[in-house]
Order: structure tokens, then sequence, then C-alpha cells
């Protein structure tokens, strides 16, 4: 069981630390101070769920669907353009001495955070192949009872890893409040959100 369940936590672990796009915007949130526990604890429980249905053997079904694959490649790759550019006009006017307002201006609404955390989680394919395929492809080697604590080790490590990046951004405030770390951050997110996108399209294209 242990050993089940340590297996889950590093793979789910290796999986989930790299800098996506959801990723990034966790930081983003982090630094801004806008809604940190609602979009971590999001982020975090969409994972878990996703897991669980990949451990409950969903991802089978998934990857033989090419129509879900490519609703959420052109559905992801619109959206991350689109923040891209959001991303892009605020490093741009943080260039021009207005990054103090924009970070002192509206905080985003609950409902807002909601969906565009939703949106980062739900509208990437990696997120399904990483853990409806991979995860759910790992956890079918497992005795039925050992899946359990598969699955519950691959989520402690989301939850571990969200709620650190979230927070963690939190610590990192001060420097990205300053007006050479607000255009590192939005032009960072930017590039990285089209980087995503491109990837996207790109394999669309090829298949």
């Amino acid at each position: 069981m242990l050993t089940a369940y340590f297996q889950g936590f590093f793979i789910g672990a290796g999986l989930i630390i790299a800098i996506g796009a959801q990723n990034a915007f966790v930081i983003r949130q982090g630094i801004k101070g806008h809604h940190v526990f609602l979009v971590t604890t999001l982020c975090f429980l969409s994972d878990a769920l996703l897991i669980s249905l990949g451990v409950a053997g969903v991802g089978a079904l998934i990857a033989k669907n090419p129509l879900i694959r490519d609703i959420a490649a052109w559905g992801g790759a619109a959206f991350l353009i689109v923040y891209g550019v959001l991303a892009a006009k605020a490093c741009w006017q943080s260039a021009h001495s207005h990054w103090l307002d924009q970070l002192n201006g509206p905080v985003p609404g609950r409902k807002t955070t909601v969906l565009t955390t939703l949106g980062f989680t739900f509208l990437n394919p990696h997120v399904y192949l990483d853990t409806l395929v991979v995860v759910g492809g790992i956890a079918a080697q497992f005795s039925i009872n050992n899946r359990l604590y598969f699955a519950l080790g691959a989520i402690t490590s989301s939850a571990i890893w969200f709620y650190a990046l979230g927070y963690g951004g939190t610590l990192l405030a001060p420097f990205f409040r300053k007006p050479f770390g607000a255009r590192l951050l939005d032009g960072t997110v930017a590039v990285l959100m089209w980087t995503v996108a491109v990837f996207l399209i790109t394999g669309q294209v090829q298949s």
C-alpha cells in the first residue's frame, strides 16, 4: 500500500511540476494576491477529480475519442492566445509607469476568477494526457485496492504543489510589485501562453 502511495506521489509530482500555462496563472495570482485560496483549491480539486477518473479507467475512453481531443486543443489554444494578449498588454502598461495602477486596480470577481481557473485547467489537453491517460494507465497495473493508494499519492502531490505555488508567489510579491518585476512577470506569462498555444496548434495541424 505504501509503495503504491509513494509511486503515485512521485509520478504525480513529476507530471505536475512543470511551468505550464496553469502553473504560470497560479503563480501570477499568488503574486498579485487575487483570490489565492480560491484558485489553488480549484486547481487541486480539479486535479483530484481528473486523477480519480483516470484511475477509474476513464482515460482509455478519452484517448479513443478524437473529437474531444480536437475540441480541447483548439479551444485551449484560443483561450491561451487571448490570455497572452492580455498579459502582453499588462506588460506594455507596466513599461509605461501604469504598473501600480494595474496592481491596485479592481480585483477580478470570484465568478471571473473561477471561470478563468477552470479554463486553464480543462481547456488544456495536456492535463487529460497526464491525469487520465498516464496516471490512469500506470494505476491499471496495480490491484484494485492499491489503485486507491496510488490515486491518493498523486492527489497529495497535487495539493502540496498548488498551495505551495500560490502562496509561494505571495512571498515574491515585493519584487514583482516593482516596475521591472511587473514587466518580467507579465512578459513571461504572455510568451509562455503563446508558446503553449503554438504547440497545441502545431500538434493539431500535424495530426
